[in-house]
């Protein structure tokens, strides 16, 4: 049985400093970059805006995504937001339990 997995963008703000990650419990994971709870880039940056995800039915997949993802430049990634989500909203309300 496979596990899904989900590709996000973490963002400061509007055309700000923006992350990239993997989860598999895309909730949780967003719980701890909004509350501080994970040291390192997002913290240090103030990351903590959901402003895009993607969902694959597997992990696997969504770490093999987010890798070519993270060989994109900066555009390709703001692209791929503005897509989704042209007002930068933060989608935490979306996917919170």
């Amino acid at each position: 049985m496979t596990k899904p997995g989900y590709v996000y963008i973490m963002a400061n703000k509007r055309n700000g400093t923006i992350y990239l990650g993997v989860a598999s419990d895309l909730p949780k994971r967003i719980y701890e970059h909004r509350n501080g709870l994970i040291e390192g880039f997002t913290q240090k940056y103030g990351c903590k805006m959901l402003v895009w995800f993607e969902q694959y039915d597997d992990l696997e997949e969504a770490r093999a995504a987010e890798l070519r993802m993270k060989n994109w430049n900066r555009q390709w990634k703001l692209k791929r937001i503005e897509r989704m989500n042209p007002e930068w909203r933060d989608l935490w309300d979306e996917i919170a339990r």
